[in-house]
């Protein structure tokens, strides 16, 4: 932590706060300025949202004093926005003695595409968000306070959020899950663990070698505890790096799945993959031919066909409203197609985890949830000791008798996912699964994808979660089209960007003949067209060298041994995202000139 800071926005300190027996924390202090932008990171239950509400003055500590400069302004953007009460999300925004100005409000709704008009109550969860992003962001914060900004946001929505975090001249503190989100806009990390506040200047890129290094020097003074004592207080440290490597061992097994998959599918776009052997005929899990889906007069399909093999991890990517849920819903059968048809192997048995997860009865014990009240889980056909099973799920084994109600939204989401993942299935259905996850249960949720031995399907606007997971990424524009290609989030964007340039030097010309005389020509700068076409490059150099960089500040020992060298590859990291966004952002935007151009 920083020994002096001149003028901080806000300071806590020797913050406590219990929650109903239990103590989240104690003696917590922490310092605000002006520049921080700070990732706060903890376990589910940890009291990270907790924490946001004291730092905004919502919630009063038990102990302790909170001191804001004056004249700043403190904005918390809630995990779940307190629309209820209000009749259009407009009304909602504008509510309170600390309203901000209507214009502010409406001019950040309309670049979010949100209407403000839409009556609170009927708000989906994704126009609920952007009602309280646009409420947060028109309020001139100096300090804001973000718990988990991107749930139920598209990736248009995610892209304009760090685009405007980006260039705001404020502090920010964020808890979120997205890791892209994460890495490309903290410059510090926060980190709540078992009730203590440790603070290191790093951006989240550095965050997992300064933790394996924190958790190092734990484990080598717990060497002279009690063996039994060692046991309880630091099975998850060793988990969690037990998990780490075995994960880069699954990580080349995903790529070798992905290299698999592009030997079998066309040029990028091509929506029909090609089977030719009779092995892969008898893998076959389900076969879609040229099936297409409209709504009133919006069509949501058009001409789709897809082989999907047994062991395929498929992600379905696109903007809210695009139809990833239909298209899931008619792989699955719950849906029929206007036109085409859908095949599914006779023997599968699907488990869907959905975004509207419901909410567990409060009263009921742990052991109720997973075993019905006894000791023993069935885990798809094996029998496992409840405590044993909790454990690969986070949970301390010694909660079996704990009631739902005491559990943080997280908790009860880790706890959702360990008894699905239970059941006896060959077919995963996952729709918004990173929703209220931890970064730590995250992890665990790739291992689980990653040892299961049927298929999945996945819908998610992570983008590190599915480049983590996926074998094959669909990708839905909202007009009907889609694209598949073999990998995740990346290999769609850059197959995305190769088409768009091949289609700016490639489509039709008009005869110089056929031009008006006296009509400009149309076409683009040579500044333009320069970087339309060596932008493609440098973007894939410059992922190239942060994949090399975060591999370099992946080794747990680096920290410890060289803290030089390990702050020096932090601010190159940063260095190369920011050099990397703005030469994305500036394709996209010769890429559109280009498109609009050959229209």
């Amino acid at each position: 932590m920083r020994a002096a800071m001149a003028a901080p926005i806000l300071a806590v300190e020797n913050l406590s706060l219990h929650q109903g027996e239990g103590l989240l924390f104690e003696n917590l202090s922490l310092f605000v300025g002006e520049d921080d932008r700070m990732a706060l990171i903890g376990r589910n239950g940890a009291g990270k949202t907790s924490l946001l509400k004291l730092l905004a003055g919502t919630i009063e500590p038990d102990a302790g004093r909170r001191t804001i400069q004056p004249g700043r302004r403190v904005v918390l953007l809630p995990q779940d926005p307190p629309v209820q009460g209000h009749a259009t999300l407009l009304d909602f925004a504008l509510s309170g003695p600390d309203a901000p100005a209507r214009h502010e409000v409406e001019a950040i709704a309309d670049q979010l595409g949100l209407d403000l008009n839409t009556p609170a109550a009927t708000a989906s969860g994704g126009e609920r968000r952007r009602a309280s992003l646009a409420r947060a962001l028109a309020s001139s914060p100096d300090l804001l306070l973000l718990d988990e900004p991107t749930n139920h946001l598209d990736l248009e929505a995610i892209d304009w959020l760090e685009a405007w975090l980006a260039r705001y001249a404020g502090a920010f503190i964020v808890i979120s899950h997205d890791r892209a989100f994460l890495t490309r806009l903290t410059k510090a990390c926060l980190w709540l663990d078992r009730g203590q506040l440790r603070r290191q200047e790093v951006g989240f890129g550095g965050f997992e070698a300064w933790t394996e290094a924190v958790y190092a020097e734990e484990t080598r003074a717990a060497e002279k505890l009690d063996s039994k004592l060692r046991l309880e207080l630091h099975w998850l440290q060793r988990g969690v790096t037990a998990r780490r490597r075995r994960n880069q061992g699954r990580l080349a097994k995903l790529q070798d799945m992905r290299a698999q998959r592009k030997a079998m599918i066309g040029g990028p776009g091509v929506a029909k993959l090609g089977l030719a052997t009779d092995d892969a005929k008898s893998k076959m899990v389900i076969e879609a031919e040229a099936i297409s889906k409209s709504f009133a007069d919006r069509a949501i399909l058009k001409d789709f066909s897809i082989r999907i093999q047994r062991g395929d991890r498929i992600g379905i990517v696109g903007r809210n409203g695009a139809g990833k849920t239909t298209l899931l819903r008619l792989l699955t059968g719950e849906l029929e197609p206007d036109s085409g048809s859908v095949r599914r192997a006779q023997t599968l048995t699907g488990v869907t985890i959905d975004q509207q997860r419901r909410l567990m009865e409060p009263d009921k014990r742990v052991r109720d949830i997973l075993a019905d009240g006894g000791d023993w889980v069935t885990v798809r056909g094996e029998r496992k000791h409840i405590q044993g099973y909790l454990k690969d799920f986070l949970f301390a084994p010694g909660i079996v008798d704990a009631r739902i109600g005491t559990f943080s939204g997280g908790e009860r989401s880790r706890l959702l996912l360990a008894r699905e993942f239970a059941r006896e299935s060959n077919l995963l259905v996952l729709d918004e699964p990173t929703n209220d996850l931890d970064l730590e249960t995250l992890d665990l949720l790739q291992e689980v994808i990653a040892d299961y031995e049927g298929t999945v399907l996945i819908v998610s606007h992570d983008r590190d979660f599915l480049d983590r997971t996926t074998t094959m990424a669909i990708g839905l524009d909202g007009s009907g089209k889609a694209d598949i290609v073999a990998g995740g989030f990346r290999e769609l964007e850059e197959a995305r960007r190769a088409r768009a340039a091949q289609t700016s030097h490639s489509g039709p010309k008009a005869p110089a003949r056929e031009r008006p005389a006296s009509g400009p020509i149309r076409k683009l700068s040579f500044k333009d067209q320069h970087d339309l076409d060596k932008l493609p490059q440098t973007i894939a150099s410059l992922e190239q060298a942060i994949a090399k960089t975060e591999q370099q500040l992946a080794d747990p020992a680096l920290y410890g041994q060289f803290p030089a060298r390990f702050a020096s590859l932090t601010a190159e990291l940063t260095d190369l995202r920011t050099k990397l966004e703005s030469a994305e952002m500036r394709w996209l935007e010769v890429a559109e000139k280009a498109e609009a151009l050959a229209t």
